[in-house]
Parts: C-alpha cells; sequence; structure tokens
C-alpha cells in the first residue's frame, strides 16, 4: 500500500522534563497521521461519523523508541497501513529526524471501527467501496 508522508514541528511545550520530545506528542502523531490517511482515502472521519455512523476507534499502540528527537528536530513521518481487514486496520508508522537519516522511532497502531462486519455495513450502507489512496 502507498505511503503517507509527512512532517511535524516540534514546539518547546513537547518538550518533556528531561529535554526530549514527550511519549505523549508521538502518540498525537500517529493520530494526525490516521486522520491524513483517512482524508487521502476519501473517508474524513467526521463525513464517517455524521453521514454512515461509522467511527474508527484506536484500540491498540505499540512504539518502540529507538532514538530521541530534541527541539531542534523536525520529524518527518511515514506511514501506511499494513493490514486492512473486515472491521481493523494496521496502520504502522516511521518518524525520522529533518535529515531523513537513521530511523528515529518506529511505531505501530491498530484501528477498529468497532463494529465486527463494518466494512461489510460500510459498503452496503454508502455504496462505497473501501479502497486505498
Amino acid at each position: 500500500m502507498q505511503k503517507l508522508i509527512f512532517e511535524e514541528k516540534i514546539y518547546t511545550y513537547q518538550i518533556d522534563f528531561v529535554g526530549h520530545v514527550s511519549n505523549i506528542v508521538y502518540i498525537q502523531w500517529l493520530e494526525h497521521g490516521r486522520m491524513h490517511m483517512l482524508e487521502k482515502m476519501g473517508y474524513p472521519v467526521d463525513n464517517l461519523a455524521a453521514n454512515d455512523g461509522v467511527m474508527p476507534v484506536l484500540t491498540e499502540t505499540c512504539i518502540s523508541y529507538k532514538i530521541p528527537l530534541y527541539l531542534n528536530n523536525k520529524a518527518k513521518i511515514e506511514m501506511w497501513v499494513s493490514k486492512l481487514n473486515n472491521a481493523s486496520a494496521i496502520m504502522e508508522f516511521r518518524i525520522y529526524n529533518e535529515k531523513g537519516g537513521a530511523r528515529r522511532r518506529s511505531k505501530k497502531a491498530c484501528s477498529l471501527t468497532g463494529r465486527p462486519n463494518a466494512r461489510q455495513e460500510y459498503q452496503k450502507i454508502s455504496g462505497r467501496s473501501l479502497k486505498s489512496f
């Protein structure tokens, strides 16, 4: 599946007391990526919820921290859907510093719509198939 690539600036309020980007910021970046990905696929979350009664729910997040990012870095984020099931998707992420050098972080998130056959239900109700971008 195609990769989505975007950048995030690092702000002073995202730095923890140790001097590097706080762990919670990476979770926020995963959510930003998930929202971007759904929009690129033609399914903005607000439309899914309002029009179709489907709301993606984050069920699991697994993060392997490799090397910290600091205030003077920019985060380059790559994400892709590595597995698409009937009611869930596995989204994987890699976060690099602005130089694009060695991998700084590796992330994996699992998103679930909350209904066992949500993919088929969505296709049936909306007449649209879930597609990759």
